[in-house]
């Protein structure tokens, strides 16, 4: 027996070795993507935990609270008494921007690929180059102008065409590179049934690219919603702001507040963000691997 057992210990410890060996890549891919999250999580779960803790508990540097305070939300209401009102600023201005650029995305990506306008190529590079551009930047002087030529200073509709052209170029590429992936059996199908292009785009294409139309509308609803420069610059009153701007400028107000209700103003600020793309991931990256490595 001792001797089968000295005979065995080698041989189950090359079996370990070649498991390790085998799955040595996964191993580390999945070590360095929990890295990944633990650092996105752990700031995230801090914020949110500190946001319920009571007055004495933030002091203790503890991360889990001994008592749940929700009173600081009301605390911030109160506080920034046109919280509120940017709140709805900000729902108003990011759902316009996601429902207009979606929408241009999609009509721009679907006649690209099926109607082929003459010049495309000239359109796509320009599209292309245009990515290289920070536009907040440097064309914040003209955009300023063209707002108040417009008399869309101060106004919270004001910014919603602002908001569209920052990222219309890169939502339009996506559109393309996923309707480059319906088949063109398809689309010639349709048009010998006597479909017209709008047809062909509402009842052929649209479902067969939902999952751009998911990367799209996640990748202008995070922009729109945190956008801080032009919102900042292109409004001058507290009640037509959205939440970045207020709570920007709300922090020099602050000093005497307390952390967990600082912390509260971000979770009010982050969570609408955080749960649409919590309920959109999957598709969000479903639609990612497919139209942008197309692309």
């Amino acid at each position: 027996m001792v001797t089968h057992a000295a005979a065995s210990a080698p041989l189950r410890r090359r079996r370990r070795k070649s498991w390790l060996q085998r799955n040595r890549n996964a191993l580390t891919r999945h070590g360095v993507i929990w890295i990944f999250v633990w650092i996105i999580l752990l700031p995230l779960a801090w914020v949110l935990l500190l946001s319920v803790k009571s007055l004495p508990d933030s002091m203790r540097g503890q991360l889990w609270p001994r008592k749940f305070d929700l009173s600081h939300y009301g605390y911030v209401f109160d506080k920034i008494e046109t919280l509120p009102t940017n709140l709805f600023n900000s729902i108003y201005v990011t759902g316009a921007t996601v429902l207009i650029t979606t929408a241009c995305a999609v009509l721009a990506g679907y006649a690209l690929v099926h109607v082929k306008p003459r010049g495309t190529g000239i359109i796509v590079t320009v599209f292309l180059v245009s990515l290289y551009f920070p536009i907040r930047v440097v064309s914040i002087i003209s955009i300023y102008e063209i707002q108040s030529a417009l008399d869309l200073i101060n106004s919270t509709s004001g910014l919603i065409l602002p908001y569209i052209t920052l990222n219309l170029a890169i939502s339009v590429l996506i559109m393309r590179a996923v309707f480059q992936l319906v088949p063109h059996e398809l689309i010639e199908a349709a048009r010998m049934d006597g479909a017209g292009h709008w047809r062909t785009l509402w009842l052929v294409c649209l479902p067969l690219v939902r999952n751009g139309l998911v990367v799209v509308f996640i990748v202008n609803f995070v922009t729109a919603w945190g956008e801080f420069l032009l919102g900042t610059t292109l409004t001058n009153d507290q009640e037509v702001r959205t939440m970045p701007v207020v709570l920007a400028a709300a922090q020099g107000g602050m000093g005497q507040w307390a952390w967990p209700r600082i912390a509260a103003v971000y979770v009010v600020v982050v969570a609408p963000g955080i749960i649409a793309f919590t309920f959109a991931q999957r598709l969000f990256f479903k639609g990612l691997m497919e139209g942008v490595t197309k692309g």
